[in-house]
């Protein structure tokens, strides 16, 4: 039995301004996926039904999470507030689908239902700023470089568009709006009229119409859209209003218009429209000439690279670095990208570049281990006393080897200790592997930190060292199938009860220890 995808759009977030078809699709679902916030808007339309809420920046999980349920046979709503298809998840979800090798005609059934985006709903409550050509550009540069963004804004301004700023500003992206007014102000003037709007047609709406100089004097913030008009948008009794320009053709104050409808579109009545002459059409061939030219010389237009984010380890058990690693490491990082160290003994790269599988090769020549970073799998292997008691190195390194960087509900740790001392502190991980006596005790649930970091449950010992590498894998693979997204290693281990043949115990009794002496 194949599932449904259904990428809905609901609107600003009241029930008034929801499409009829919006609210069949959630009913008529059996799992309901979506951000936190957006969810509790639609609280009345789910009940009894399954629920996946994330938090923010959860996005790839919630895709994910729908193409998983979808291909158990269920019915997915995936849910946005405005449309799905403007900074929406439509566009995501198909390209999670796409990755799995997803077709039109043989793979799960999608439906993308439209909903009033922001620039529409916010328009309408400031006047009708939004009545000639206009543009949405988001702020946000977690997934955009600020470079291309400052781009967008500029040739906006220039181009004299009405602008709807989405995700202008958040608590730590306090810098781009304001930088976004000083683009602006180049182009406009300070008294271009600009309206700001909080959570349109929510419990909490606010509402503030002022102008370019002025609007970082107000509250802005993820929540907010602003709209700011053109330079011929102007205010009328706290209304923003842009012309479309019917003054140039009609005199908007009498009944009978100078103008016959015939004569409207005759080119004496239009001398601002582009030129429909030979000569027009002659400049047309020309520029068709100079772009093929242009395409024979292999004059290709430049965007901006993309930023490539790994992270990079000399070893399982090695934990330093040559330097010429290093040199390696900077060379290909450069001035744009970055280096960042980790407490979990690797470095994490970003890395500007429109070549990712170069780089990867670079880094690996380099004899670096490369992973992704993100909701993955990271193994933490403490450094077997350099190198001394190497009996369960070959073990760390074929679990890195086999699952390693694999994709996850939410980031997982495992502390791999070589010896029973497990100085690197492997029970507080997510899972925790202490080599003891020959044999491998194995520990679930682990928390490092917060007022109730806890160390996992011991869960198995003396595990024999054929036997651990299956044992992990298949607890990974249990979680990685029941996990919800975001949903942390130690809290799904106390929803399932129980993971890979071992049960999660509440009221366990404290077990006894064996504490070796150093150098065991």
């Amino acid at each position: 039995m194949k599932g449904k995808l259904l990428i809905i759009g609901f609107g600003p977030g009241s029930v008034d301004h929801m499409t009829k078809r919006a609210r069949e699709g959630i009913e008529e679902s059996d799992v309901i996926i979506g951000y936190k916030t957006y969810v509790e808007l639609v609280s009345d339309l789910i009940t009894g039904k399954q629920l996946i809420s994330t938090g923010m920046t959860e996005e790839v999980s919630r895709a994910q999470e729908a193409v998983k349920w979808a291909e158990r046979g269920k019915k997915v709503a995936v849910i946005s507030s405005g449309d799905a298809g403007v900074y929406g998840m439509a566009g995501l979800v198909y390209e999670v689908l796409i990755e799995k090798g997803w077709t039109k005609e043989s793979g799960i059934e999608v439906e993308v239902i439209p909903g009033i985006s922001a620039i529409n709903s916010c328009a309408s409550l400031l006047g009708a700023p939004v009545m000639h050509d206009a543009c949405t550009i988001s702020l946000s540069d977690h997934l955009t470089p600020w470079s291309l963004i400052e781009k967008r804004i500029e040739a906006a301004a220039a181009a004299n568009f009405v602008i709807a700023l989405y995700n202008p500003k958040s608590g730590r992206r306090t810098r781009q709006i304001a930088e976004a007014q000083r683009i602006l102000l180049r182009y406009r003037s300070p008294q271009t009229p600009v309206g700001l709007v909080k959570s349109a047609y929510r419990k909490r709406q606010q509402i503030v119409i002022t102008d370019l100089e002025h609007m970082l004097e107000h509250e802005i913030g993820m929540l907010t859209t602003v709209i700011i008009g053109n330079s011929s948008t102007f205010i009328h009794d706290g209304f923003m209003i842009t012309p479309r320009g019917y003054q140039r053709k009609y005199t908007l104050s009498a009944l009978e218009q100078p103008l016959k409808p015939h004569e409207r579109l005759r080119k004496e009545a239009e001398p601002w429209a582009l030129d429909q002459s030979e000569g027009a059409r002659a400049r047309d061939i020309a520029e068709q000439a100079l772009q093929k030219i242009a395409a024979q010389n292999h004059q290709a237009t430049t965007f901006a690279p993309s930023i490539l984010e790994v992270a990079v380890s000399p070893g399982v058990a090695n934990k330093t670095f040559t330097p010429k690693q290093m040199m390696v490491m900077a060379e290909i990082v450069g001035e744009e990208g970055t280096m960042m160290y980790t407490p979990d003994h690797y470095m994490k790269l970003e890395i500007p570049t429109s070549e990712p599988e170069e780089v990867i090769a670079k880094l690996r020549s380099a004899q670096f281990i490369v992973f992704p970073v993100g909701n993955v799998l990271t193994l933490k292997a403490c450094d077997f006393c350099d190198g001394e008691k190497k009996e369960a190195i070959p073990y760390a390194e074929e679990l890195q080897k086999r699952i390693g960087g694999i994709s996850l509900p939410k980031e997982v740790k495992i502390g791999f200790n070589g010896c029973g001392m497990a100085c690197y502190g492997a029970v507080r991980e997510d899972i925790g592997i202490v080599y003891r006596k020959g044999a491998f005790d194995l520990f679930l649930g682990g928390k490092t930190i917060g007022r109730n970091a806890h160390p996992g449950r011991l869960v198995a010992e003396g595990v024999p060292p054929s036997e651990i590498i299956d044992v992990v894998t298949r607890v990974i693979e249990e979680y990685k199938e029941k996990g919800h997204p975001n949903e942390r290693f130690h809290k799904f281990f106390q929803r399932v009860k129980q993971v890979g043949g071992f049960e999660y115990k509440e009221d366990e009794k404290v077990v006894q220890i064996e504490v070796p002496a150093c150098g065991e």
